[in-house]
């Protein structure tokens, strides 16, 4: 309404300036005079009046409309046009309108028929102008003083308004609250039957086991508050539908929670894997993130959250990055500490070494010998270069220094990353156990869980076996049991073990094999793990499909007898078909089709699976020796000045190199070894043991509903 008031003054205010400027001009004197001035039209000596029609039309139309205008008048009319400067608001639409004040001088009461007809066809506002000058100022002065009178009241109207607002913003939000609630509780009312005898409401929901006496309290407490005559019951019923599933958090588990449910929502009494992610999940990361200093700013920054993690929930955000980190705060806690444990035992920080115990090796070499030949070498055979003592924890600090530390490295991060992912696996496969135990699927545990164990333990928990019992029986000196130049690459004999084909002889070492009957021990545990492929791919379609035979020839000995115990005389008894059991032929090739697919995943997957577990070897490495380069590169050029512009030199120095540890090494990298820790937990691990085909238990929460409502209306 404002707007159309607005425009309407605009339109008769450039009407004022376009048809009224010679209205007001002091020089008439007559107001006979006509608007053509003293040099208007004039026959026989008299002046002919003229008439004349004012308006308002779009500019887009304006060609036409002269066009029109000419051809219908003949000529006979006389146009002027001037083009409002300021676009004028549509009321329907909204949209800016571009309009000009036209005025038509005409004479005679036909040729103003004609022109009223145009300006209607081309939809042109015409206004009312008085015939006189000084009606015509008169109409003037009226339009001015209606004009401030309207910008008067629309903005007293609008300085009212921005006061209303900004009162009700201090409410605003209590009153979206309770809007928010009074839909829901209707919306969960509306679910309920109405029981008009009873006159009560009745519903079916899930409820915890564990909360049934809480929700019984409460809802007494509301039956007293509301006065109601009649008690609330509850009652459980039994259902065929599965039920949802319910995970109890609290502010440490849930992020924990979070990840597992991203891959799936455990199906109801499925073994849940967040108590055993709490611990793998943040050590499997730091094997790969390995820096006691990287680690130490992940712990500042996670314990910054927790301490103040209060005041942070506090200060609603929509900032969607801040969230993520703010709901992982503990998960970054741990994943930190966790990683300054790993770097403690590779003795890295910021890739340089700690020496806390000393070195156990020795140089020997006089100042003269070392400087002339940089290449000598320590030989750990000999007790004056090597104490013969293995490191009280950890690496020792002199593997800094070795120019074949990445050699040395390689070899122990490549072994202790199997080691840890076969024990990863089969710990997986051994919760599967559980599952089975639960639903009482025996058939499960004898074909599917026991093959499965034997598979893995038989082949590559051998392999793990093998690592130690090298690391054990080889040693540096000859005198050990067994020489360190006739040590077998463990990855060979795996090889050979699988192909079944004797491994090359070594020159000047009595045997190939690490213990006495190494060869047949192989050739067994390979056969029995062989074997349980046509178990797990074979057995339990078959034992199924047993089942559903018994049932069926149950059913159709029931089917042949009548109800008093003998053949009905004259009585045909039909058969029952061999579908009744349950499970038709169709079912059958799927339960095949199943079972190898699953056997298959498993078989290669025990494979890919083991190899993905390299990825916590290449990971350690390569943060380790990024570490290590941005050092080299950045850090020791801050160092080279030894007068005092070398400390102002090394401010900057340090700054940069600080900005580049943080926004590579902790976040790029902390974000990859992450990723790489979830999929290793979500594939290699989880897919062990769980399906996560359920769906979760939303209870009726007014956080849950309120919170998301008033983020979006935020946004």
């Amino acid at each position: 309404m404002c707007t159309c008031v607005c425009m309407f003054c605009q339109v008769n205010q450039q009407m004022g300036i376009a048809v009224a400027s010679q209205m007001a001009d002091p020089n008439w004197e007559d107001e006979q005079v006509t608007l053509l001035g003293k040099e208007g039209l004039r026959t026989g000596g008299h002046v002919r009046s003229l008439g004349f029609v004012a308006g308002v039309i779009v500019c887009e139309k304006i060609p036409k409309f002269e066009t029109m205008l000419w051809r219908v008048c003949r000529g006979n009319v006389f146009l002027r046009l001037a083009e409002i400067e300021t676009p004028l608001e549509d009321p329907l639409t909204r949209n800016p309108v571009h309009k000009s004040v036209f005025i038509i001088f005409f004479q005679g009461d036909q040729l103003k028929t004609r022109i009223h007809k145009i300006c209607e066809g081309f939809r042109a506002t015409l206004y009312p102008c008085p015939e006189t000058p000084s009606q015509r100022r008169e109409m003037a002065i009226k339009v001015t003083t209606r004009i401030e009178d309207l910008n008067t009241i629309l903005g007293k109207t609008q300085k009212r308004r921005h006061r209303v607002l900004v009162a009700a913003t201090k409410n605003i939000k209590n009153w979206f609250i309770k809007v928010i609630k009074m839909k829901a509780i209707y919306h969960t009312m509306n679910s309920f039957n109405f029981d008009v005898t009873q006159k009560c409401l009745i519903a079916e929901c899930w409820v915890p086991l564990h909360d049934i006496k809480i929700i019984q309290s409460a809802l007494h407490r509301g039956t007293k508050r509301r006065g109601s005559s009649v008690s609330p019951i509850l009652n459980k019923m039994n259902t065929s539908e599965d039920p949802p599933t319910y995970n109890r958090t609290n502010k440490f588990t849930s992020g924990f929670q979070n990840l597992v449910d991203a891959y799936g929502i455990a199906s109801y009494r499925e073994i849940n894997p967040t108590p055993f992610t709490i611990i793998s999940f943040p050590f499997l990361f730091a094997v790969m993130f390995g820096d006691l200093g990287h680690g130490c700013l992940m712990v500042l920054f996670a314990a910054f959250l927790v301490l103040r993690e209060k005041s942070l929930a506090a200060k609603k955000t929509n900032n969607e990055v801040w969230n993520i980190f703010f709901a992982g705060r503990y998960i970054i806690l741990l994943m930190g500490l966790f990683s300054m444990y790993t770097g403690f035992i590779y003795n890295d920080i910021f890739s340089k070494s700690i020496n806390l115990f000393g070195s156990y090796w020795h140089i020997n070499y006089n100042q003269s010998t070392v400087m002339v030949n940089k290449c000598l070498q320590l030989n750990p055979s000999l007790s004056s270069n090597y104490d013969q003592v293995p490191y009280p924890v950890g690496l020792d600090p002199v593997w800094q220094l070795a120019l074949n530390k990445i050699v040395f490295l390689n070899a122990y991060k490549m072994k202790i990353s199997i080691i840890i992912g076969v024990l990863h696996m089969l710990s997986g496969v051994c919760l599967s156990l559980y599952n089975y135990i639960y639903f009482k699927d025996r058939l499960s545990i004898y074909c599917d869980f026991i093959p499965q164990v034997i598979f893995l333990t038989f082949l590559f928990l051998y392999m793990v076996l093998l690592m130690f019992i090298k690391w054990i029986s080889y040693g540096p000196q000859n005198d050990f049991p067994h020489s360190p130049a006739c040590a077998p690459s463990i990855l060979i004999t795996f090889i050979n073990m699988v192909l079944f084909k004797e491994a090359d002889e070594l020159k000047n070492c009595n045997t190939i094999y690490m213990f006495a009957g190494q060869g047949a021990v192989q050739k067994i545990l390979v056969i029995v793990a062989l074997l349980c492929v046509p178990i797990m791919l074979l057995a339990k379609p078959i034992c199924i499909m047993r089942q559903q035979k018994d049932k069926y020839v149950q059913l159709a000995n029931v089917h042949a007898t009548t109800e008093n115990g003998d053949a009905g005389a004259g009585r045909v008894v039909q058969q029952p078909s061999p579908s009744a059991g349950g499970h038709d032929e169709n079912e059958i090739g799927e339960l095949f089709i199943h079972q190898g697919i699953h056997t298959i995943e498993f078989v290669l997957g025990s494979i890919s699976h083991t190899a993905s577990y390299l990825r916590l070897w290449a990971l350690s490495l390569a943060h380790a020796q990024l570490s290590e380069v941005l050092w080299s590169m950045v850090m020791t050029k801050g160092l080279i000045l030894n007068s005092w512009i070398g400390g102002v030199w090394l401010c900057f120095v340090f700054g940069f190199w600080a900005i580049l540890t943080v926004g590579i090494l902790v976040l790029m990298e902390g974000l990859s070894a992450f990723l790489h820790t979830l999929r290793l937990h979500w594939v290699e691990f989880q897919s062990k043991f769980y399906k996560g085909l359920g769906y979760a238990f939303t209870p009726f929460s007014f956080e849950l509903i309120i919170n998301p409502a008033w983020n979006e209306v935020e946004e």
